[in-house]
């Protein structure tokens, strides 16, 4: 992550994130609310010190379920407070009286029933409320927050998505180079994600290194703000299109490659596919495997924001961000963290 570009320049302060889960609360925001009746059964809990898949593993057998039927909307810190959906698809059977749940750092909070299974980025986004501790330089990251509050930070996934010093990214070459077999559906779910999230982070700091991240280049992909779809900007809307990206109506993307077309077209397609010469590795991989070629916005806009300082070295900010998007990429445009724990999933 030391690699990629900052948007407002290498932060000068350093400082502490996750001193303690407490500093790190995220509470999942579905964008819907449950039906209230069907045949899958929503946990909506709070969990301290637990990974996603283990709680849903502790779930699976206190309903007396298979796991393969425990589902939930995204992976979440382990080291953090977090609240957060599970899924348990039960057609009729009764709903368990989750009151005798007991798993240490877990608290269930709601129960209800939903019609539809709760998969995979089912989430419209997350609210975040941070603690920043031991900051060196209390000016430098107030100035930053109020940029970011205006501006935005850049959109990169967060080392979370590369695993323990970055073993996913690793073990994914190595399968590109065909030095190992991967068949765990899990695996390769992680070293594929892995893979193209470097792509876009690449993509994305080359983008932000050259100051053309707030510029539309003939053949862009352009995103409408806060929405998936896209479309490839022509030269002769080059004018108007800049002037949406300017009042935040629109946002540059950069691609999560797969097995087919990146999306660009003339200049932001050679640009593109310039800066993934290096990553041909990864590039392979993804195109051998099929994977679905995507796009994802540079810049992400946090909502909501709101900082408060505790003391000159302490600040509480808590924001909003769409699903997929990480705090910690906030968190790096803010300050070089330093002494933080060991990195949990994602």
């Amino acid at each position: 992550m030391m690699s990629l570009s900052w948007l407002y320049g290498e932060p000068s302060a350093t400082g502490v994130l996750k001193k303690s889960p407490q500093d790190f609360c995220v509470r999942e925001d579905l964008g819907f609310e449950p039906d209230g009746d069907g045949e899958h059964v929503l946990v909506y809990l709070r969990k301290t010190g637990c990974n996603t898949q283990f709680v849903a593993d502790n779930l699976a057998r206190f309903a007396k379920v298979s796991g393969r039927v425990v589902s939930y909307a995204g992976l979440k810190d382990r080291h953090a407070v977090t609240e957060q959906w599970f899924c348990l698809q039960m057609p009729g059977k009764d709903t368990p009286d989750f009151n005798a749940f007991a798993l240490e750092g877990c608290e269930v909070l709601k129960v209800t029933r939903h019609r539809r299974k709760l998969r995979i980025g089912t989430l419209k986004g997350n609210f975040f409320q941070l603690v920043l501790r031991d900051i060196s330089l209390k000016d430098d990251v107030e100035s930053r927050l109020q940029k970011i509050q205006q501006s935005g930070a850049a959109n990169y996934f967060g080392e979370q998505r590369f695993g323990r010093q970055g073993n996913n990214l690793v073990m994914a070459e190595r399968w590109s180079n065909n030095e190992i077999s991967v068949k765990e559906r899990n695996k390769r779910s992680f070293y594929l994600s892995a893979a193209r999230s470097a792509m876009f982070n690449h993509v994305a700091s080359q983008r932000i290194a050259q100051s053309l991240h707030r510029q539309v280049m003939p053949g862009d992909a352009m995103q409408l703000a806060g929405r998936g779809s896209w479309f490839v900007a022509q030269p002769e809307e080059l004018e108007s299109l800049q002037q949406r990206l300017n009042v935040g109506e629109l946002r540059v993307t950069a691609p999560l490659p797969g097995d087919g077309e990146l999306g660009t077209q003339l200049e932001a397609q050679t640009f593109e596919q310039q800066v993934l010469v290096d990553d041909q590795t990864l590039f392979s991989l993804v195109k051998r495997e099929r994977v679905e070629p995507a796009r994802r916005a540079i810049l992400v806009q946090p909502q909501q924001m709101a900082w408060q300082w505790l003391d000159d070295a302490t600040v509480s900010v808590s924001f909003w961000l769409p699903a997929g998007s990480f705090a910690t990429s906030v968190v790096r445009e803010l300050m070089l963290t330093v002494a933080s724990e060991d990195i949990p999933e994602e």
